[in-house]
């Protein structure tokens, strides 16, 4: 009986799809356990400020920027102010232009996977595609889309479930948005512990500090960021020679 090419075909693209999945789902597993209490805590915290679980899951499913949903809570519950939202969301994202940047070589040739590894592209995978030693054999572009999309259904699901249940658990909710901060943290430490070379990390410390004392809790993002972007590019060649990944 004649083999048929389709079928080939079909059979090494499944074997390809399922390798990348079975290599990416260990290195989200972390995140998905960040991820769902940081969603439940998002479902449950937009559940006890009055609104439907329809807007956590909405949200979670087309935002996926937790930081802008906690804060959407305020902006929703507050006066319709839509510039005001534009630019608080610029400046609790801007970070991730810098991301983009980073990426621009590792998001080449990844096809109809791109448009969404740019949507997903959050703190915690942008920070498992960038570092991640992916073994021979396993495609780059379908490795990165399972980290991306399993970090995002960790945090859609975590999300739906928190506003969906809110109403079932009574409990004081002040401060549970600094859970945020807490995994951001644990993201920090973790880099510093797999980098031999701190270098970056320390500039970027000491520039965010210096911005943070000239501008204020409120408005240091943005600047820090272009200096840290700007001081790293001078520095790339120097850092690269000595082993430090920036």
């Amino acid at each position: 009986m004649k083999s048929v090419p389709g079928k080939k075909l079909n059979i090494r693209f499944a074997g390809t799809v399922k390798k990348a999945f079975l290599t990416a789902f260990p290195k989200t597993l972390p995140i998905f356990a960040g991820f769902w209490f940081l969603g439940l805590t998002y479902g449950i915290y937009m559940n006890v400020s009055g609104f439907s679980f329809w807007y956590p899951m909405l949200m979670s499913l087309t935002i996926f920027a937790g930081s802008v949903e906690f804060v959407a809570v305020n902006l929703l519950l507050g006066a319709f102010n839509p510039l005001q939202a534009l630019a608080m969301t610029l400046m609790i994202n801007a970070r991730h232009l810098f991301y983009g940047i980073s990426m621009l070589d590792r998001y080449k040739g990844t096809g109809w996977k791109k448009p969404y590894l740019i949507f997903g592209m959050c703190d915690e995978s942008f920070s498992i595609n960038y570092t991640a030693e992916i073994p021979a054999g396993v495609d780059q572009g379908w490795f990165m889309f399972f980290v991306t999309f399993l970090n995002h259904m960790y945090w859609f699901t975590g999300s739906t479930l928190g506003g969906i249940f809110g109403s079932l658990i009574h409990f004081n909710t002040e401060g549970l948005e600094f859970v945020m901060t807490a995994m951001f943290a644990v993201i920090f430490l973790e880099q510093w512990l797999k980098d031999k070379n701190h270098t970056s990390a320390v500039l970027g410390l000491g520039l965010s500090l210096l911005f943070l004392a000239a501008f204020g809790a409120e408005n240091f993002i943005v600047p820090a960021m272009l200096a840290i972007l700007g001081v790293l590019t001078l520095l790339r060649k120097p850092l690269a020679k000595g082993g430090d990944s920036v």
